[in-house]
C-alpha cells in the first residue's frame, strides 16, 4: 500500500525572466511527519515554500494537498482548508498582550477575525483555549505582558501559539531558529516537536543539529532542483550535499 502522502508535488517549476528559481521539484510529504528542506543559499527553499503556500504562481507543475489539486487555489483558502505557514498569522499586534494575539487568531479560526466592534465581554470565552495554546508553547506566565516585550524566542513561541489557534493540519515554518542564541534554540526545537505530534510540518531550517534532532525526512535542494532525500545519515554522508555545501555556507 502506498504511504499517506498529505502533499505532493509534482514536478513544480518557476522561472523568472529564463531563471528557474526552483525547476522539476517532486516531494511527497508523509502525513504526520516532520520533513526538512535544506540547502545552501540561494537553493530555493523558500521559493519552494512560496510555491506550495501559492503566495507565488508556478510555471509549471501541480501541488495536491490531501490527494486535491491546489495548484489554483488562493493562500487564504488553502489555509482555510488546514495548510497554514506560519508568518501568515504571526503576531503581527505587538502593542496587545500575548494573550490578546492568540485570542485573535482564535476569532479568525470563527470566521469573525476582525469584530472589534464586538463587546470585551464576548471575547472572554475564547481565553480558555488561548490560555491553553500559551501553555502549550510555554508562554501562559507572559500572557499579559505586550507582545513587544517578549524576547526574540518567545516571540516565535507566540507566532507558533496564533499558528496553532487555526488548528492546522500541516504547519510549514520558515527559518523557525533563525537568529536565536542556543537557549531559544533549545526550546523552539522541543516546541516544534510537540507541536508536530498530531500534525505533519514542513521547515526549512539551516541550522542542521536541529534538522538531525526533528526530522524523520530531509530534501536537499540545490540551484532549484532536488539533489537527494532521505534521513539525516543519508543526506549528511552524501558526496554531493557535501560538495553542495562546501565554500557556500549554510549560515
Amino acid at each position: 500500500m502506498a504511504a499517506d502522502h498529505i502533499v505532493e508535488t509534482q514536478d513544480l517549476s518557476i522561472d523568472f525572466n529564463g531563471f528557474y528559481a526552483v525547476k522539476g521539484v517532486s516531494l511527497k510529504i508523509a502525513r504526520g511527519s516532520i520533513h526538512a528542506l535544506i540547502g545552501p543559499n540561494g537553493a530555493g527553499k523558500t521559493t519552494c515554500f512560496n510555491l506550495i503556500t501559492r503566495f507565488l504562481k508556478p510555471t509549471a507543475g501541480k501541488i495536491l494537498f490531501n490527494g486535491r489539486d491546489i495548484t489554483r487555489t488562493k493562500p487564504a483558502d488553502i489555509a482555510g482548508m488546514g495548510m497554514v505557514r506560519s508568518f501568515q498569522i504571526s503576531a503581527t499586534f505587538p502593542h496587545l498582550t500575548v494573550l490578546e494575539n492568540v485570542r485573535i487568531a482564535l476569532q479568525r479560526k470563527l470566521g469573525t477575525s476582525f469584530h472589534f466592534w464586538r463587546s470585551e465581554n464576548s471575547l472572554h470565552s475564547l481565553d480558555d483555549r488561548a490560555m491553553q495554546l500559551l501553555e502549550e508553547v510555554g508562554l501562559a506566565e507572559y500572557a499579559g505582558l505586550t507582545a513587544v516585550e517578549l524576547s526574540y524566542g518567545r516571540k516565535r513561541a507566540l507566532e507558533i501559539a496564533t499558528t496553532l489557534a487555526l488548528d492546522p493540519e500541516m504547519m510549514l515554518l520558515d527559518e523557525p531558529t533563525s537568529g536565536m542564541g542556543h537557549e531559544d534554540i533549545g526550546r523552539i526545537a522541543a516546541l516544534i516537536k510537540r507541536v508536530a505530534a498530531n500534525r505533519t510540518v514542513l521547515m526549512v531550517e539551516h541550522n542542521l543539529s536541529v534538522v538531525s534532532d526533528l526530522s524523520d525526512r530531509i530534501t536537499v535542494l540545490a540551484r532549484g532542483e532536488i539533489l537527494t532525500e532521505g534521513n539525516y545519515a543519508e543526506v549528511s554522508s552524501n558526496p554531493q550535499v557535501i560538495d553542495a555545501y562546501m565554500g557556500t555556507g549554510h549560515g
